[in-house]
C-alpha cells in the first residue's frame, strides 16, 4: 500500500468522523451493501450509550442512526471481547426501541431496529464471517411462517414478524480471508486490512478513499490516531500473550494430570489383568493337580485289586510303579 493510500481504521472513523453529516455517505454505503437496499441516513440519534468517549481506546464505539424509512440502525464496532456481549446487544436494541417512543404513543409507532456488530475478536465457533438472526414464528408441524393481521389506515394488512422484530448482524472481521470480489467482501477487506481498491465502485468505499485518508488529518489528529493504533496493538499483544500462556499452562497441567491418571489407570488395569491371569493360572494348576491326584488314586486302587486277586508282589510293582512298602500297606 502506498503512503498516500493509507486509510484510517474503521473503528476510529466511527468514533471521530462518520458522525459528521458530511461523511454520512461512507456509513450509508456499508449499510446499503449489508442490508441490500438503499440506505439514506437522516440523522444521528444521541443517547447515553451513543456518546463519544475520547479516552476509550479499547472498548466499543457505536452510532445510532435513523434512515429514510424512519427505522433505527445501530452500528457497533468492538475491538476486544466484553463479558455478556450478546446480552448487551439485546439490551441496546430494547433501549433503542423504548427511547424513541414518546410517552402515550401507540404500539404501532414501534420502530424496527437493525443491530450491526463489527467484531474484531473471536466470539465462538462458526465458519462464516457474517451471521444474521431475527425472531420468526415457524409452524411446528407445517413449517410455514406466521403472518400477523394488523389494522393500518382503516384496513387489515397481513404483516410478517420480520417487518417488525429487530434484525441482528454479526460481522466477524478476523474470519474473513478471501480475495475480495463482491461489494461485501470489499468492505470486509477494508474492515480487516484497511485496504480499498483504487478502482472500487462499492458504495461507501469510493467515498472513504477521499474522506478517510490518513494524511488528510492534521498533525494533532494523526498523533491521536497513532496512539490509538499503538494502544490496540499493545492490547492485542497482551491478550495474545495471555492466551498463549494459558495454552502452555493448560498443556503442562494436562500432561501432569494425564500422567497421574495414566498411572492410576495403569495400576487398576494391572490389578485387573493380574487377577484375571491369576484366576486362569489357578484354574489350570487346579486341573493339573486334580488330574495328578486322580491318577495317583487310580494307581492305588489298581494295586489294591491286584493284591486281592493274588497277583505276585513283583508283578504289582512293575504294573503300578509303587514300592513294595506302599503295596504292603494297602
Amino acid at each position: 500500500m502506498m503512503e498516500k493510500d493509507k486509510y484510517i481504521r474503521f473503528d476510529w472513523a466511527v468514533k471521530r468522523l462518520l458522525r459528521n453529516k458530511a461523511n454520512f455517505d461512507v456509513l450509508e454505503g456499508l449499510l446499503t451493501v449489508l442490508l441490500d437496499r438503499q440506505i439514506h441516513i437522516i440523522d444521528i440519534l444521541e443517547s447515553e450509550s451513543n456518546q463519544q468517549d475520547y479516552d476509550d481506546k479499547f472498548n466499543r464505539v457505536d452510532i445510532k442512526a435513523r434512515d429514510s424509512k424512519n427505522e433505527i440502525i445501530i452500528v457497533e464496532v468492538q475491538v476486544t471481547r466484553e463479558l455478556y456481549f450478546l446480552e448487551r446487544i439485546l439490551y441496546g436494541v430494547a433501549k433503542a426501541i423504548t427511547e424513541h417512543m414518546a410517552l402515550g404513543d401507540l404500539y404501532s409507532e414501534v420502530k424496527k431496529v437493525y443491530s450491526i456488530s463489527i467484531l474484531y475478536f473471536d466470539i465462538g465457533k462458526g465458519n462464516d464471517y457474517l451471521y444474521h438472526g431475527q425472531n420468526t414464528f415457524t409452524g411446528v408441524h407445517t413449517g410455514d411462517h406466521l403472518q400477523v393481521t394488523v389494522k393500518e389506515r382503516d384496513a387489515l394488512v397481513q404483516r410478517l414478524p420480520s417487518e417488525i422484530f429487530p434484525e441482528y448482524f454479526l460481522i466477524r472481521v478476523n474470519e474473513f480471508d478471501k480475495v475480495a470480489t463482491t461489494p461485501l467482501e470489499e468492505w470486509l477487506d477494508y474492515l480487516k486490512n484497511d485496504h480499498i481498491r483504487p478502482d472500487t465502485t462499492t458504495p461507501g468505499l469510493k467515498e472513504a478513499r477521499e474522506k478517510l485518508v490518513y494524511y488528510n488529518m492534521n498533525p494533532t489528529e494523526r498523533a491521536d490516531y497513532d496512539r490509538h493504533v499503538d494502544a490496540i496493538m499493545i492490547q492485542n499483544d497482551v491478550l495474545g500473550t495471555a492466551k498463549l500462556e494459558g495454552k502452555i499452562e493448560g498443556k503442562i497441567e494436562g500432561r501432569i494430570e494425564g500422567r497421574i491418571e495414566g498411572r492410576a489407570e495403569g495400576k487398576a488395569e494391572g490389578r485387573a489383568e493380574g487377577k484375571a491371569e491369576g484366576r486362569a493360572e489357578g484354574k489350570a494348576e487346579g486341573k493339573a493337580e486334580g488330574l495328578i491326584e486322580g491318577e495317583e488314586k487310580g494307581v492305588f486302587k489298581v494295586a489294591r485289586n491286584m493284591k486281592k486277586m493274588g497277583v505276585s508282589l513283583d508283578t504289582i510293582v512293575l504294573s503300578t510303579g509303587l514300592t513294595e512298602e506302599e503295596i504292603e500297606r494297602l
